[in-house]
């Protein structure tokens, strides 16, 4: 029996998704025409209220989808972009799934790295959750997106952020290629913007925090994902299953980092089947 030793020896190459996908420099770009073609939809429709405040900074907004009727709970979308890139604008066609189901889709943005920790990202999200189910009744599931996996996950992560009544109606959080153990983080370049350290690592890692009873996790990444994020993708459902949450994880056939949140916009998608599944 031989035995295989894995060592990662370039954090910077481990965690980059662009040049390791076959044409990856069309992203975030083609995002961009889908998202603005089904904001433009919506708000004909009078089923857009864009640019809510939840709080007082220029990126505490969310925009909000909703159905042709009176909504059935609430999705709440956390964009990913390594805490440090990107906003609310780029993926909103992903709320076509969910809205086709009679759910309303929240999708904030955030104060990016460096002007914010991950700490205080963390906040900003419980806010922008806390706000947009004060205006949407019935079950709240959250979904996130790489840096957005961390959050959405942190929400349901002792000691949440979210007030217990809102925490309570949480029934599903989807994590989506997630980053869920902060610490190699602090090996890679991008640390000079995001500066967590030691400590913030510990304390805001889902994974090395113990979950809040009351949800159900699945973690759901790309099989084509660099090796990092499969990994990532397995370690919070291995870990908390064995904490006595209901987990679920997947690794969805011939997906990478950029197109595997595409099952979102479609309300038939297994992904979208599992998020608002009773």
């Amino acid at each position: 029996m031989s035995l295989v030793f894995r060592k990662v020896v370039d954090w910077n190459d481990a965690y980059a998704n662009g040049p390791n996908i076959p044409g990856g420099e069309r992203w975030p770009a083609a995002w961009v025409g889908p998202a603005q073609a089904y904001r433009d939809a919506l708000a004909r429709a009078g089923r857009a209220r864009l640019d809510r405040a939840y709080g007082e900074t220029p990126r505490q907004r969310y925009d909000l989808f909703l159905p042709e009727r009176a909504p059935c709970g609430l999705v709440v979308f956390v964009h990913g972009g390594f805490w440090r890139a990107l906003d609310k604008s780029y993926w909103s066609h992903l709320a076509a799934g969910p809205v086709e189901r009679g759910f309303a889709v929240a999708m904030p943005s955030y104060t990016l790295a460096p002007a914010a920790r991950i700490g205080g990202i963390v906040a900003e999200i419980a806010a922008a959750v806390a706000h947009a189910a004060a205006a949407i009744e019935g079950p709240l599931m959250l979904a996130g997106h790489s840096a957005g996996g961390q959050l959405v996950s942190r929400m349901i992560a002792a000691p949440s952020p979210l007030a217990d009544a809102v925490r309570g109606r949480i029934r599903t959080v989807l994590s989506i290629s997630g980053v869920h153990d902060l610490r190699p983080m602090l090996s890679t370049a991008m640390n000079a913007d995001l500066r967590i350290d030691a400590a913030e690592a510990r304390a805001e890692s889902p994974a090395l925090l113990e979950p809040m009873p009351g949800a159900r996790v699945i973690c759901w990444v790309g099989a084509a994902e660099r090796a990092e994020f499969v990994r990532q993708n397995a370690l919070l459902a291995n870990i908390w299953t064995g904490l006595g949450v209901p987990t679920c994880a997947v690794e969805e056939p011939d997906r990478h980092h950029f197109n595997v949140i595409d099952g979102l916009a479609d309300p038939h998608h297994p992904m979208v089947e599992a998020l608002v599944a009773a």
